[in-house]
This record gives structure tokens, C-alpha cells and sequence, in this order.
């Protein structure tokens, strides 16, 4: 991280004076009002903002707590200690990324002067342009974006060891600087950097931390999302079973269970999704797009196509160009 930012961060808050003066808790009432310690949102953001950092407190145990909001913890240098939900411990080294949803529970340890942690407090709202950014639909995307919503159950948290990805470490930094100098237009440029992020992301999700006992499942089923996007022409649920040494069976509960839908659900839905991608941005014929997705029987591709999108290949690939040459003026 550049000197000069990590400098700033590092500066010792009036909170950490009292604590380094002989204060032994925090003070919970810079952070809510409320009797339940739950980290609220409407205090720590101005009126009107989706998003802002705030250095994480250091010298003193952090309590057990929530937020109302969705956070995303930064390891600027050093390393801090976390429990999530009573009972996972996540340790978090320089470059690291946690994201928690609303649905977390977090307890942390005493940080050392050298260990510099970031807290982006980020209203759900604030993701509207990143998901729109994520615009070739897909399972793996529908599982990330998922973890940050509250009424999903599957995941609280994704811990990321992203400390060796150069582009996810710039831009996580190019926020950071946006928001410590408050630069104009930046709601837009964070709200675009934050979209740039989570394509990043979703190319790393192999940066999930195996060493999370809390994430095994999560990194189970992230593996087969990413099995799926990479050999959606010949996956089947056996040579992927083959790959991570687990059972078909297993897998197949497994995924049922975290995302809704089955392998084969999945598996179709990309395939669709890509054939849906192919006849709004090539020429190739239908026949060559229904066999370059992995289906070799035309009648029943055309009428899972018909029950996914309401209409035929060839309408949709009118409708699209219809909004397309409105687009450009033709």
C-alpha cells in the first residue's frame, strides 16, 4: 500500500487515546444507540452516503456485535483475529478481504499499533451498479452476491486471500484513496471500482480461505460453480465428483442445499444463459450456438429456451437487435 495512505490510516484516533489512557472497553455508543450491539449504519455513514472507511480500533478487545449495514474488513498491514458467529476463528494477513452480510455475528481481538484494518461500511443499495457491471448472468455471481444479502442463510461471510491478485489489490487501495481524500465524482468512481472488485472476485474464487472450517461448504460448491462456467459444453456431475474426490451423491445434496437448484439446473442454466449471450452479440446460426453450448438435440433445446425466456431463439435474437439499433440510432 502506498506509504503515504497507510501513514494516514495508521494515525491513533481520540478513541484509541482513551483506550492507550487506561479506557478497557469500547466505547459502544460511537457506534449505536441501541441496547443489542448492533454496529448502526445511520450513525457511522453522513446523511445521503452508501458507503465510507473507517480504521479499524486498536488496543482493545472488540466485543461481540452485528451490523445493520454490509462490511467489508481490509488488512492494510499486520493481522487481526476474528470469531464469527461464536465459534470460527478467522485470521486475516496483509491484503486480505472479509465480507460479512447483516446475518454475522463478530467478536475481535486486541490489534497491535501496526496492525492497520479498514472497515467499508456499505449500505446494500450502494451494489445496485456493481451487480448491473456483473451483467453475464451466472450461478457463481448469484452465489457471491448472495453472501451480502441478509435474507440468505447459505453463507455470512467470504474470507478472501487475495494478498498476491495485483488488481484486486489496486483497486481495493483506489477505494480506499477515493474515500480517505474525498475526490469529486466519487460515488460514481467507487460505485464502478466496487463493480471492477467483484469481477475480479468472481475470477478468484479459488482465494477463498481453505483454511476457514466455517467455509468448507461454501468452497465446495464454489469449485462446481466454477467447474460449470469453465466446461459448461461436457460437465457432467460425475467427472466433477472425479475432480474434488467426493461423491456424486454428496455433491449433489450439497449443492441442492447452498443454491436452490440441482446440478443439472445449474449446469442448464449456463448453457442457456450462453446461447442467450451468443445470439445478441454474434451472427452465428442457432443450429451452431445450440451445438457450441453442449446440446446435440435441437427440439429440446428450443423448448427449454422457450420455458427460460418465453420466446424462440430466432425472436430473441430479433428483440435484442430491435434495442440494440434503438441504442445506436440506426
Amino acid at each position: 500500500m502506498n506509504q503515504e495512505l497507510l501513514d494516514k490510516l495508521k494515525v491513533i484516533s481520540p478513541e484509541e487515546e482513551q483506550i492507550l489512557a487506561g479506557e478497557t472497553e469500547v466505547q459502544k455508543s460511537i457506534y449505536t444507540a441501541a441496547d443489542d450491539f448492533i454496529v448502526d449504519g445511520s450513525q457511522m455513514l453522513d446523511a445521503g452516503k452508501l458507503i465510507d472507511i473507517r480504521p479499524h480500533t486498536r488496543f482493545v478487545h472488540f466485543p461481540r456485535h452485528k451490523h445493520n449495514y454490509i462490511e467489508i474488513i481490509y488488512m492494510c498491514s499486520g493481522t487481526t483475529t476474528h470469531i464469527i458467529n461464536d465459534t470460527t476463528k478467522v485470521t486475516l494477513d496483509t491484503g486480505d478481504l472479509l465480507f460479512l452480510n447483516q446475518n454475522a455475528t463478530q467478536e475481535i481481538l486486541p490489534a497491535g499499533e501496526e496492525d492497520i484494518a479498514v472497515n467499508f461500511i456499505v449500505l446494500p443499495e450502494f451494489f445496485d451498479r456493481t451487480f448491473l457491471m456483473m451483467d453475464e448472468r451466472s450461478a457463481l455471481q448469484e452465489f457471491l452476491v448472495g453472501a451480502l444479502k441478509k435474507n440468505r442463510s447459505f453463507t455470512d461471510y467470504l474470507h478472501f486471500h487475495v494478498s498476491q491478485v495485483l488488481p484486486i489489490q489496486n483497486l481495493v487501495e483506489n477505494l480506499i484513496w477515493s474515500l480517505v481524500y474525498r475526490q469529486p465524482n466519487r460515488r460514481n468512481i467507487n460505485q464502478t471500482t466496487m463493480g471492477l472488485l467483484f469481477i475480479q472476485l468472481l475470477n478468484h474464487t479459488d482465494k477463498i480461505n481453505q483454511d476457514d472450517p466455517g467455509q468448507h461448504d461454501q468452497n465446495m460448491v464454489f469449485t462446481a460453480m466454477k467447474y460449470v462456467e469453465e466446461n459448461y459444453k461436457t460437465a457432467t456431475l460425475d467427472e466433477l465428483s472425479a475432480q474434488l474426490k467426493e461423491p456424486a451423491y454428496y455433491l449433489s445434496r450439497l449443492i441442492s442445499r447452498m443454491t436452490g437448484k440441482t446440478f443439472k439446473n445449474l449446469l442448464q442454466t449456463k448453457r442457456l444463459n450462453q446461447s442467450a449471450f451468443l445470439l445478441t452479440t454474434t451472427t452465428l446460426p442457432v443450429e451452431e450456438i445450440i451445438a457450441s453450448v453442449g446440446y446435440d438435440n435441437t427440439s429440446y433445446f428450443h423448448r427449454i429456451f422457450r420455458a427460460q425466456f418465453g420466446m424462440t431463439p430466432r425472436s430473441y435474437r430479433l428483440s435484442h437487435d430491435s434495442v440494440s439499433s434503438q441504442d445506436t440510432g440506426r
